[in-house]
């Protein structure tokens, strides 16, 4: 604890480390502010049902409870770990806040009505953005949890670290599909996005 209060002090005392930390949360905080008014816009709008062969394979089946305990298990971890190392902390934090952004405007532009069979997924964390205590289905194009377990995998230091974010990130996908919360596009589409999300803040905002 010595050696990481040691570090954090350190970085604090770069003035461009400060900067991006503070801006970093002031936007993210206002960004999370605006979500429940988005999500449930897009909510009363229609969209188009995809034809998906993967969910047509896959009979619809509530895993909502292990759902939950596999992402923010594995999530508080990963907070853990970036307490520790300021460099991750920052990093995960302007890539977390250009993938709310993406989200936003995929979803925006990519209007879909949900699979056949979808059940509800009880996230009391994540329906808290939601702003209501109804199911917000129409979250569709990307999937957030695949896009922002995936987004761990790309931020944690360690090979050990990596493989067991990638295996969460492919548990996550594989269990949304169980529950058809989202089209296999939306998974795959969260890989990309998050990639992208990751490259614009390395590139843009912490070179």
């Amino acid at each position: 604890m010595v050696a990481v209060r040691q570090e954090w002090q350190e970085a604090w005392l770069i003035t461009a480390f400060r900067r991006r930390v503070m801006a970093g949360l002031v936007v993210l905080v206002t960004v999370l502010s605006l979500l429940p008014l988005f999500f449930q816009a897009i909510e009363r709008r229609h969209g188009v049902v995809l034809n998906d062969a993967v969910l047509r394979m896959l009979p619809p089946h509530n895993v909502s409870v292990a759902l939950f305990i596999v992402i923010w298990s594995f999530t508080a971890y990963c907070l853990f770990r970036a307490a520790q190392t300021p460099q991750m902390f920052l990093t995960y934090l302007w890539s977390f806040i250009f993938l709310c952004a993406l989200r936003i405007l995929t979803i925006t532009v990519v209007p879909l009505d949900p699979p056949a069979g979808l059940i509800g997924l009880v996230d009391p964390v994540s329906n808290f953005f939601y702003g209501s205590d109804k199911f917000v289905t129409k979250d569709l194009f990307f999937s957030g949890h695949t896009s922002s377990v995936f987004l761990l995998y790309l931020t944690v230091p360690g090979k050990t670290d990596k493989k067991l974010a990638l295996a969460v990130t492919a548990i996550v996908g594989f269990l949304l599909l169980v529950q058809h919360v989202h089209y296999t596009l939306d998974v795959l589409g969260g890989l990309f996005f998050s990639w992208v999300s990751y490259q614009l803040a390395t590139r843009v905002v912490l070179r």
